[in-house]
């Protein structure tokens, strides 16, 4: 049986049954161990993701659009979210949890295959996250969806975690499918082919499905719309501002995909699969979500009431105009 619409059936039993068979642990809190972790730096990229992320925060609008007539948007964080962190990268980690800080998301609930879980633990313990579980896998997403039943799931995975975030895509939000991961290198007259190299290297560290490709113009890179997308040569910097399909863009030489994925503070997590060409990556949107507010006094409704009268009648909506006469 499908393991997403197993879960969704017998919730935990089947939790525990699938993990067992492909995790060969049952699913438990995961217990911080901080050996090998590199705190300061953690500490540093965390500080950085953050000061990013909160520049991003759209601002709330109130508009009186006539007398009468007021509207106000404003942007409320989500109340619970999952975040799906692959073995043992802590760097993921602090792309999806630091962000949800930010925004306000009462509740963050981490899943990591065991393997490496307690290092993912301890990392969030750092970071102030204390909710982690060693559970990994499709059986992970399908038990943050009918289980704990937060609001979204994020976080990258393999085909397996990207096909069981799109299953659940119909019963709860997800951030994007991401992964496998992507890189494509535009390699213009001046480029250096060593640097060419280090960039290939770096996506390839990723695993034996990482797409690695090098073009020779924008326009083929564009057509891929990839997750990181690298402008080598005289005129990348000229060239960045023509992109409009790629997760995220590196220019020229000295700005390479890895300082990105660990360093900078913009996020790591981001469309894969040619999904660039209609979403981007991660930010702090992602786990906010805009309300609508209306207020109408006496004299606005009596404003507004022809204009409902006449397009309720022409869509044969009596009970529409009749709702207005008050």
């Amino acid at each position: 049986m499908n393991i997403v619409e197993d879960v969704k059936a017998r919730g935990m039993d089947a939790v525990f049954e699938w993990a067992h068979e492909l995790d060969g642990a049952e699913p438990a809190r995961a217990v911080p161990r901080a050996d090998g972790l590199p705190r300061e730096a953690l500490l540093t990229l965390a500080e950085r993701v953050r000061r990013w992320h909160e520049a991003q925060r759209p601002r709330d609008v109130a508009l009186e659009i006539e007398p009468g007539v007021a509207l106000e948007r404003r942007w409320v964080p989500l109340r619970s979210v999952g975040v799906y962190v692959p073995r043992g990268l802590i760097s993921t980690l602090v792309m999806c949890a630091v962000p949800a800080q930010v925004a306000g998301v009462e509740r963050i609930v981490v899943v990591t295959p065991p393997s490496g879980a307690g290092l993912v633990a301890a990392a969030a313990e750092a970071l102030g996250v204390d909710e982690v579980w060693a559970l990994g896998g499709p059986q992970a997403i399908a038990w943050l969806a009918y289980v704990e039943r937060v609001d979204r799931i994020v976080g990258p995975g393999n085909a397996y975690v990207n096909a069981a975030k799109l299953a659940v895509s119909r019963d709860v939000a997800i951030d994007l499918p991401a992964g496998p991961s992507e890189v494509v290198v535009v390699a213009s007259n001046g480029t250096d082919p060593r640097i060419v190299e280090l960039e290939l290297g770096a996506q390839a560290e990723h695993g034996a499905d990482t797409v690695c490709r090098v073009v020779d113009s924008l326009d083929e890179a564009e057509a891929l719309a990839p997750e990181h997308l690298v402008l080598l040569g005289h005129d990348a910097e000229a060239r960045a501002g023509e992109v409009r399909n790629a997760g995220a863009v590196f220019v020229c030489a000295s700005s390479p995909v890895a300082a990105g994925d660990y360093a900078t503070g913009g996020n790591h997590v981001l469309p894969t699969g040619g999904w660039a060409r209609s979403v981007g990556g991660l930010g702090i949107e992602t786990f906010l979500k805009p309300l609508t507010i209306q207020r109408l006094t006496p004299a606005g409704l009596a404003r507004v009431r022809p204009v409902v009268e006449a397009l309720a009648d022409a869509e044969g909506m009596p009970a529409h105009a009749a709702a207005v006469r008050r």
